[in-house]
């Protein structure tokens, strides 16, 4: 029995030209062989799994290839190319910055960078991981990587650029790694099914390469979990099993209630969604998702945003083209709510199903209004959702039903003939740019002045010193036990031409008066006078008297005075023969 090798190894490119996603960095490198222009120091940069250590690699060794290709690959048979195959190259050095990451071994590489190479042109050290050096080491590696010997490379990878000290950065020629596109993971995961002899639906690689996330090596790393898994045949429900993946289904579905105002159904389906053991904010982030897929189906420029398989294409395609892109933002409107309330909400479950109950409630709230998008009835039957194994049998519909529902736009296939609208047969009008109604300026100006008017009828009272000082005795009630009123007890209120003077003391109380507005507000109210201002003054002979700051009493003070208080206490002092303390 041969030993098993991961595939992420096993088909890990030897060449440029087999480096997935990655053609700008490929095509760079090989430009820069070819017209002699090559750097001695480069930085890798990019998410895991993208090709950095592996691009490194085949740099470092078609540097030192006897033998290149006219498009500058390495011929993988020269002496040069077979020991570093078999990891027995003496020119090309790989060090762990993470295990690796103190000044002695940077030193030590330093050393080595001294001698030349034994065999090729170039000597190659390849540090991966490079910002898990410490500070004391970025600065002893700064000299060497500034001036190294024309025979050394120095190929740095990181996944954290930002933890790279500028110094470093401006040393080295710097190649952005991009994520890789899940469809080029699919494209090459299919390689890997043809050569390997397994039958895989494209559904089920357009899953393993979204939860991916744009990483081959964990793309692969799935591939091999689903293989030992499922054995030669991939299929989608194997792959959605074992991954605990939500099904689209759900979402389609879901989809489906909110057309049909079905609340109960949509409640229900939230019900077997949790019980499968999915969390809320899971299901709810996902039907985001899908509304935002539906929409991306709307346009067909773009169509191409769509990162899913050809029969799932279709499947949105036929939901997009009876879901009213009106009701669709809104219904992500409401998700994207109901996310940045998630957090705060006690009853999370509660929380998401009044925002699923919302969206079920969205065709009838734009009925009420007039949308006449959303009044209208879809123009096709809506599809039978595709059969799950996980889905119970009562949520599935007759095609009867389903064309009823579809028809009527009410749950259960009741008849509404008698009570619809007759304009319904009639074609449908443009869209409206939007679905919330237009705000009237004129009708806001007209309510506005006569609200102003109306104020201006009232009767305010005269600003003279005795109104004001009743004023802010009212204002001292209202705001009985703030230190802002104990503050104010501190001033005297003068009238000036238009403006309240208060004086006072002490540059403390002047403090608190001026960072607080709520008094001039109230006085401005009061009088009717949106003009009133006030002034704040410091009046030095209203300062306090200083007292006298008492003497800290000793022991002997307190004994004195005990003594004067009680003769006794003197007569107990020499019975036991004792003296205060000074």
């Amino acid at each position: 029995m041969s030993k098993f090798v991961v595939s992420a190894r096993k088909y890990r490119p030897v060449k440029f030209d087999e480096v997935v996603g990655q053609q700008h960095v490929s095509q760079t490198l090989k430009n820069a062989l070819q017209t002699d222009h090559l750097a001695h120091a480069f930085l890798f940069c990019g998410p895991r799994g993208v090709g950095k250590t592996t691009s490194a690699r085949i740099l470092a060794k078609v540097l030192n290839c006897q033998n290149r290709t006219e498009d500058y690959e390495p011929c993988n048979e020269c002496s040069s190319c077979v020991s570093f195959n078999n990891n027995a190259s003496l020119n090309i050095t790989e060090l762990d910055a993470a295990s690796n990451n103190s000044v002695d071994h940077i030193r030590a590489l330093t050393e080595q960078v001294r001698f030349q190479p034994q065999e090729g042109e170039y000597k190659v050290f390849i540090i991966d991981e490079v910002h898990m050096l410490s500070q004391a080491a970025f600065n002893a590696f700064l000299k060497t990587l500034e001036e190294p010997p024309p025979y050394a490379i120095f190929i740095l990878a990181t996944t954290e650029k930002h933890k790279i000290i500028p110094t470093i950065l401006s040393r080295c020629q710097v190649f952005d790694f991009k994520r890789i596109q899940p469809k080029d993971i699919i494209t090459h995961l299919q390689d890997i099914c043809q050569q390997e002899g397994i039958a895989a639906e494209d559904d089920a690689l357009h899953i393993i390469a979204q939860k991916a996330d744009g990483a081959l090596r964990d793309a692969l790393s799935i591939f091999d979990r689903i293989v030992s898994f499922s054995g030669k045949s991939i299929t989608y429900e194997a792959v959605i099993e074992n991954l605990n993946v939500l099904d689209y289904d759900y979402f389609f579905r879901a989809i489906d209630y909110v057309l049909t105002e079905d609340r109960s159904g949509m409640l229900l389906l939230f019900d077997e969604v949790l019980r499968k053991g999915f969390d809320e904010d899971l299901f709810l982030n996902g039907l985001a998702a899908h509304v935002r897929d539906l929409l991306v189906c709307k346009e067909p420029k773009t169509l191409k945003l769509l990162e899913v398989g050809q029969r799932l294409r279709d499947r949105y395609q036929q939901q997009a083209t009876i879901s009213p892109a009106n009701l669709l933002l809104t219904v992500l409107q409401i998700c994207n709510e109901c996310d940045l309330e998630f957090r705060m909400a006690r009853n999370k479950r509660l929380h998401v199903e009044m925002s699923l109950l919302k969206m079920t409630a969205v065709r009838r709230a734009y009925r009420s209004v007039g949308s006449p998008e959303v009044s209208l009835p879809p123009p096709n039957p809506a599809p039978a959702a595709a059969p799950v194994s996980s889905a119970p049998s009562e949520e599935k519909k007759s095609p009867e039903a389903t064309r009823t529902v579809a028809a009527t736009g009410v749950p259960g296939g009741e008849s509404v003939a008698d009570t619809s609208d007759p304009t319904l047969d009639a074609p449908t009008p443009p869209l409206a740019p939007t679905a919330f109604k237009t705000v009237d300026l004129a009708a806001m100006m007209a309510a506005t002045k006569q609200e102003l008017e109306t104020v201006d009828e009232r009767e305010y009272p005269a600003l003279n010193p005795e109104n004001l000082e009743a004023a802010l005795q009212q204002f001292r009630k209202d705001n009985a036990g703030s230190t802002f009123v104990l503050m104010l007890g501190q001033t005297v209120s003068e009238l000036g031409e238009n403006e309240v003077i208060f004086k006072a003391g002490s540059q403390r109380v002047m403090a608190t008066l001026r960072g607080n507005t709520s008094l001039i507000k109230f006085l401005r109210d009061h009088f009717g006078q949106p003009t009133l201002a006030m002034k704040l003054a410091v009046d030095e002979t209203m300062k306090p008297e200083t007292t006298q700051v008492k003497k800290r009493l000793t022991a002997r003070d307190k004994f004195l005075a005990m003594r004067q208080k009680n003769p006794e206490i003197d007569d107990l002092r020499k019975l036991f023969d004792l003296r205060p303390e000074e």
